[in-house]
């Protein structure tokens, strides 16, 4: 394939990625602000101790035969079929046991609603599962418009429902139907586009060959979600459920603005590098630009919105909810070195070292019982503070490697990535003081974020930020590509 054919699909997909990514989750934050000032943060609590085991299970359900396939250079309708029966087998065995525990989650956290709230959403294994091998499909094409068709319509409907459920006096439950409805209009909605059906053929060698390399995936991502979620275990079980409801929204909404933009570069640049795998310097080129734009875009976000957490949060969502702006900024620090996480990590999948990956997630996780343990004994700052550290353990762990492979160290990839740190504090600092001024928060967030935006802008300018050209050239080629109807 053309270096020009490879970056219209890739330029292509980001487009749609983004339009995915900020329109569809963009539906799912305005509905999240409607029932935030609706619900109380209890509420929010109790789907969030939930969600523990649900996310922790959605690992299980693919089995890394995403990874498996996306790298793979010819996919057979077999490979998808094979795929499509083992995920849906998993489960619905998975459904089963999330079912059976119901009553013991229950027990462990003190609440006992907790029972029928789990076994209800633990439907969203199965949903989930028949809709994996169709993301894997339009993911291999590099195709993101049915995708976002999908996610911005099951984001409307659901949305919908939800607030009306809640201004009826559901409750929880109104969370529990809107995410429900929004994973089964998703779901529907990618069968009805995509038009792929299986055939319910079973191949032992395909099966064989995604089990091979998605196995070590496959426990990489349990360990993983373990241990994301331990931290709300850890809120859920020696707090209480409305301190994990704030807990829970000031990490929604720093992944918002970090996870939402870095799964646009992960979902763009893993097909795409995987189909230039064979060409290093491609590869070290294509690899070294993504990691510099990602930090640049996700940097400043993140610390921007920290600087403005408390009138973000109270004008968002009310003073109910101050508590989740003292944790928003901690959160956005720690999420800021995600990119280089998953860009790293990614390139272990392309390079085919799922066994590296694995060594990586058992040792990083041991290191992350620290804060879980300050978490416990100490308090929720100080957890939240061991996770920034380890984040940056984390980051030398999992850069060693790929930094070996590619010629491109740790210190190297902390040198390309310094001027956006050093521009995301500068931002910072200039608007965080903004909010002692004498006025309502209503007055003073405007204020914040125009004065971050021209500070932002004047100082790429004189610094001639290479990153800020590619983003503006990007979006003239967008523009451009959109108004004669290429997309």
């Amino acid at each position: 394939m053309t270096d020009n054919s490879l970056k219209s699909r890739t330029v292509k997909g980001a487009f749609w990625s983004a339009i995915d990514a900020f329109l569809g989750k963009g539906v799912t934050f305005i509905v999240g602000i409607v029932l935030a000032r609706i619900l109380t943060p209890e509420e929010y609590g109790l789907i969030g101790i939930v969600s523990i085991f649900i996310v922790v299970l959605s690992g299980f359900v693919s089995c890394g035969f995403f990874t498996a396939l996306i790298r793979k250079k010819e996919v057979s309708n077999d490979d998808y079929n094979t795929m499509f029966i083992t995920n849906l087998v998993l489960s619905i065995l998975l459904f089963s046991l999330l079912y059976i525990i119901a009553p013991y989650i229950s027990v462990f956290f003190d609440r006992p609603s907790l029972t029928a709230i789990a076994r209800v959403m633990g439907a969203l294994l199965i949903i989930q599962a028949l809709s994996i091998t169709q993301v894997t499909i339009l993911t291999k094409r590099i195709d993101f418009k049915t995708k976002t068709k999908a996610s911005v319509v099951s984001g409307l409907l659901s949305g919908v429902l939800g607030i009306i459920m809640a201004y009826r006096g559901f409750g929880v439950w109104s969370l529990v139907g809107q995410q429900l409805s929004q994973q089964t209009i998703f779901t529907i909605c990618l069968w009805f586009l995509n038009k792929w059906w299986p055939s319910l053929q079973f191949s032992i060698s395909s099966f064989k060959y995604m089990w091979g390399f998605g196995w070590k995936m496959v426990l990489s991502s349990l360990l993983n979600n373990i241990w994301d979620q331990l931290y709300q275990v850890v809120v859920g079980k020696y707090y209480s459920p409305s301190t994990l409801g704030q807990y829970s929204r000031a990490n929604e909404y720093a992944t918002l603005f970090s996870s939402n933009f870095i799964l646009i570069i992960q979902r763009v640049s893993l097909p795409a590098l995987a189909e230039v795998q064979d060409d290093e310097k491609r590869l070290l080129s294509a690899y070294r630009k993504i990691i510099k734009l990602a930090m640049f875009v996700t940097v400043v976000t993140l610390f921007s919105l920290g600087a403005v957490s408390e009138p973000f949060i109270f004008c968002l969502l009310g003073p109910k909810w101050s508590e989740a702006a003292s944790y928003l900024p901690l959160i956005c620090i720690s999420m800021s070195l995600y990119p280089l996480h998953v860009i790293n990590l990614n390139m272990l999948q392309i390079q085919g070292r799922s066994d590296i990956f694995l060594i990586l997630e058992i040792i990083k996780k041991i290191i992350a019982i620290g804060p879980v343990c300050l978490g416990i004994f100490i308090g929720i700052y100080w957890m939240l503070l061991g996770g920034i550290v380890v984040g940056i353990i984390s980051f030398f762990l999992n850069s060693y490697y790929t930094g070996k492979k590619l010629n491109y160290s740790s210190w190297s990839q902390l040198k390309d990535v310094m001027p956006s740190y050093l521009l995301g504090i500068i931002i910072a600092f200039s608007v965080f003081f903004l909010k002692y001024l004498p006025l309502s928060y209503w007055f003073v967030l405007p204020i914040q974020l125009i004065v971050g935006l021209c500070i932002f802008i004047m100082i790429c300018r004189i610094g001639k930020f290479k990153e800020y050209d590619e983003i503006l050239d990007l979006r003239k080629q967008l523009c451009g590509s959109f108004r004669l109807g290429s997309y």
